[in-house]
């Protein structure tokens, strides 16, 4: 009995309360997947980049009221009586502001690139094209004689102690002064056209792959060169199978640097020639008939084109990264 009543009295595993399927906004149905993906876009850069965005924005149409404000009140006078919203509606419309608004400059970009034949002087696709020719080839310049460059100081001593210091004073010198020079000269033996331009690109953007690559190829440490030297590696071997590929990280964070500076060298170096051609000839023409929004259409295509090299160029950096094993 007294073991019966134990029995009778022993309790049966406790049922624990199930769990709820999901609570709210959980990821469940359109407002949950919306919340985890504003979520997502916050922790990244998408809604930190659109919030500046939207900032610069704000401020651009301020900055136009306050700009335009004067030019356009005094139209506004000398026609009649006018209200605030009148006088603001003009600012962010003027057929020659002093500050174009940004949906002017959108309404310009849209005319010169869609509503044009690509191939028409009046496409800014076509002065697009001129000036990223130039750029490029500059680039390419400017990166193999920094490459260049970083090698020969690396191998020598008595390079590293008189050629540095040149290469540090030559980006001292204003491009603007330099560039009609070097057309100058140029032009007196007969280079013209595309290889001036490219010339000043490559002068602004060797710089930074030469300190960049310098850095990098000093970058291994001092074990793994004397690894080297103790399986009799060559100084060559060292160079391509050690430094080079610990110089890659160094050596595209330059190039992303040199190749804006490309482009400012390939649109400075249209300014001095008069050129018909290309984004600085685009600005040229828009100073010179006062076409302000026309300015800053060349303007904002040559920060797009801009971007749009960075960008590759941090492309080719993950590629060539991931080919090593390393994460970019």
């Amino acid at each position: 009995m007294p073991s019966a009543r134990r029995q009778g009295n022993r309790k049966g595993p406790a049922i624990s309360a199930s769990p709820a399927i999901a609570e709210p906004s959980a990821g469940i149905g359109f407002s949950g997947l919306a919340a985890r993906f504003l979520k997502r876009r916050a922790k990244g850069r998408t809604v930190p980049v659109l919030a500046v965005c939207l900032a610069i924005l704000a401020v651009w149409y301020l900055a136009a009221i306050g700009v335009n404000w004067a030019t356009e009140t005094d139209k506004l006078a000398r026609a009649g009586d006018y209200t605030t919203s009148d006088a603001i509606a003009a600012t962010w419309s003027a057929e020659r502001p002093v500050l174009p608004a940004p949906h002017q400059i959108v309404a310009e970009l849209w005319k010169t690139v869609f509503d044009v034949k690509p191939t028409s002087p009046r496409s800014l696709l076509f002065h697009a094209w001129v000036t990223l020719s130039s750029t490029l080839l500059g680039f390419v310049f400017g990166s193999a004689l920094g490459i260049l460059i970083a090698v020969g100081i690396l191998f020598s001593r008595t390079l590293d102690k008189t050629l540095m210091p040149w290469v540090v004073v030559s980006q001292t010198i204003p491009i603007l002064a330099i560039a009609p020079m070097i057309i100058v000269v140029l032009n007196s033996v007969g280079v013209q056209g595309l290889l001036p331009k490219a010339f000043i690109s490559t002068y602004l953007s060797f710089f930074p792959v030469t300190v960049g690559m310098v850095k990098g190829l000093r970058a291994p440490d001092r074990m793994l060169t004397d690894l080297m030297r103790t399986y009799s590696a060559s100084p060559l071997q060292t160079l391509v199978k050690l430094r080079f590929p610990a110089s890659l990280p160094f050596l595209f964070t330059s190039m992303k640097v040199a190749v804006a500076a490309s482009l400012v060298g390939a649109i400075v170096g249209e300014l001095p020639t008069g050129a018909v051609a290309g984004l600085g000839a685009r600005l040229l023409a828009g100073s010179y008939y006062g076409q302000t929004i026309q300015i800053w259409s060349a303007l904002v295509t040559a920060s797009l084109m801009a971007a749009v090299l960075v960008w590759l160029v941090d492309l080719c950096e993950r590629v060539a990264l991931a080919r090593q094993g390393a994460r970019p």
